[in-house]
């Protein structure tokens, strides 16, 4: 078949085969655009200030975060230098952040694969099971790892993956399983392999495998991977762990010093045994940190501080209809006090000044007013009614 143009024609095969060209020529492109970034490779505290940007408070996970990341990228150039003769491998550290819900756990790794443009995908830990069963093999972790790098697999092989909701996946008790548990303690049997560092036969469409199927080989020895959790009720782990110790006039005076109103920043790996995850998928995790819950002041904080602020994105929606939007102090409090008491953290920030706006939203392009302040009585009253429609 002929394609006729202003001044030429060109056969539909020449068509094909020019994409072709041009597809491959893009890829070497992105790859040698990230060999580039990979020479740019921002210090911890330059990664730190980044976060800083987007994401309030939890100073101790942002630095544990940044020397993670920092480490592995640098571990991935001196390969490349191969200027090492003194045969020492350094070995990846993949992390594990435990964190109430709403927290940033997400956010982090989102903002730190931003800053570092490499491939970067989250996965739900609680659609896979064990191989066989209904639902959703680990290796289409990497399938969809795969997508996002437009298949390049050399990209994909120095991603970042974020495992989500690790939790959900931990054994139903402390004790070895009796009977098959498929969805928890099968699903991370599976994920050993990945986590260590190995070559995985990936499905290139995602999906079950089958015999007859095409494989893309993805090593995963240098793919970094992040996995988040709330562990609701880990806390009573910690405290039975730390009331076990409390022996006699010494441990007395030590257990003064606990902080009983956040118990989460005394987690160490064998809380998470307890809480049941399997001690070879705890090894593979070697670098453990937690996220404080948020209270009032970092809330606050929350809805106007950072670059992407839920106020400044609200603000900025309105300007494009050419309105100029302000929000009264007491209204940002009210905010604040609705997410302290429904305990959604910062994603319960967005659904309330969610509900306040809508008719606003609603109703202001249509005004043509050029003007529109939000009250703390607009606010009560808009989110009371919302709050009635829903219950």
């Amino acid at each position: 078949m002929l394609i006729h143009g202003t001044d030429a024609c060109i056969c539909s095969d020449c068509a094909e085969r020019a994409k072709e060209i041009v597809d491959t020529s893009l890829r070497s492109a992105r790859a040698q655009s990230v060999e580039a970034d990979f020479g740019e490779l921002p210090k911890p505290k330059d990664i730190k200030a980044y976060l800083d940007q987007y994401i309030i408070g939890q100073d101790d996970a942002k630095k544990f975060l940044s020397v993670a990341v920092y480490n592995h990228y640098k571990r991935l150039l001196s390969q490349q230098e191969e200027a090492a003769d003194d045969n020492v491998e350094i070995e990846k550290s993949n992390i594990v952040m435990v964190g109430s819900t709403g927290t940033g756990k997400t956010l982090l790794a989102r903002t730190i694969a931003k800053l570092l443009k490499v491939p970067f995908t989250i996965v739900d830990a609680t659609v896979f099971t064990q191989a066989g069963y209904v639902g959703e093999d680990v290796e289409s972790i990497l399938s969809r790892l795969l997508q996002v790098a437009d298949y390049d697999v050399a990209r994909a092989e120095r991603g970042i993956v974020f495992i989500d909701e690790i939790d959900k996946i931990a054994r139903k008790g402390d004790n070895p399983s009796i009977t098959r548990d498929v969805s928890g303690e099968g699903v991370q049997q599976s994920m050993l392999k990945l986590l260590e560092g190995s070559i995985v036969n990936v499905p290139p469409k995602g999906g079950r495998k089958h015999p007859d199927q095409d494989y893309i080989q993805v090593d995963t020895h240098n793919i970094l991977f992040i996995c988040g959790g709330a562990f609701d009720g880990i806390e009573k782990k910690i405290a039975q762990r730390l009331n076990t110790h409390t022996v006699g006039y010494d441990s007395v005076q030590n257990k003064q010093k606990i902080d009983t109103s956040d118990l989460m920043q005394y987690v160490e790996p064998q809380d998470l045994k307890s809480f049941g995850l399997i001690p070879e998928i705890i090894g593979r995790l070697p670098v453990l940190t937690y996220l404080n819950p948020l209270d009032r002041k970092a809330l606050r904080n929350i809805l106007t501080e950072p670059k992407n602020s839920i106020t400044k994105q609200y603000i900025k929606l309105f300007a494009l209809d050419g309105i100029k939007l302000t929000f009264e102090p007491e209204v940002l409090d009210y905010v604040v006090d609705k997410a302290v008491e429904y305990k959604l953290g910062a994603r319960g920030l967005r659904s309330i000044v969610e509900s306040i706006m809508t008719e606003a939203m609603f109703e202001a392009p249509s005004d043509n007013c050029k003007e529109f302040t939000v009250t703390v009585d607009y606010a009560r009253k808009q989110f009371e009614k919302t709050d009635r429609l829903h219950h």
